[in-house]
């Protein structure tokens, strides 16, 4: 069955004596990635006399918002200082899925086949953009990249196994206003002069 590589966080400073570590979380299930036993591939800064490739989750605990974890070679205060700033990645199943029906991940999304309420094609989604809000990035048959936040709103329908989203769209989200249409229907030709 193939596995794909994705981040799921980066360790940050000490916390302790005894080798624990504070880690910035990349992924929204950490009670997945951090289960005990659990042994995640290391990818150390560049420049990091750093050596190993694999830790494996010894305990975990959350502390005031931060998880913090205990890694089994990670020994004590200079080791866990040693891998600070180091990427942390695990191995999924290509088929795994969140457990919550409503939650995705990116690369269930990406590629997509965006319609709108009428049922027609209006575009791909070629990117998935994280921040405050989650936006859809989806690519026009005109070749235009346009933001859609991911709401259920905008977003009433997600089918990945029929590879298939649909777009509550409406001018100015996906489709452009009819005035910035006309406006590129209207541009003058380019000249020689021009290029």
């Amino acid at each position: 069955m193939d596995s794909i590589d994705v981040v799921v966080g980066r360790i940050g400073k000490p916390h302790g004596i005894r080798g624990e570590v504070t880690v910035d979380v990349r992924t929204d299930e950490p009670e997945r990635r951090y289960v005990d036993g659990a042994v995640l591939e290391v990818e150390p800064p560049k420049g990091s006399a750093f050596s190993a490739r694999k830790l494996t989750v010894s305990r975990t605990r959350w502390h005031q918002g931060v998880l913090l974890v205990t890694f089994a070679e990670l020994a004590d205060r200079n080791a866990a200082e040693a891998a600070r700033g180091s990427v942390l990645r695990a191995f999924v199943s290509a088929d795994e899925v969140p457990e919550d029906p409503e939650e995705f991940y990116d690369r269930q999304l990406i590629g997509l086949t965006a319609y709108n309420l009428e049922g027609e094609e209006i575009g791909k989604v070629s990117s998935v953009v994280h921040g405050a809000q989650d936006l859809l990035q989806v690519r026009t048959p005109d070749g235009r990249n346009t933001l859609v936040p991911f709401v259920s709103a905008l977003v009433p329908e997600v089918d990945v196994a029929g590879g298939r989203v649909v777009i509550a769209d409406r001018p100015g989200l996906v489709t452009p206003f009819p005035d910035d249409a006309d406006d590129a229907d209207d541009a003058p030709e380019a000249t020689e002069a021009d290029a």
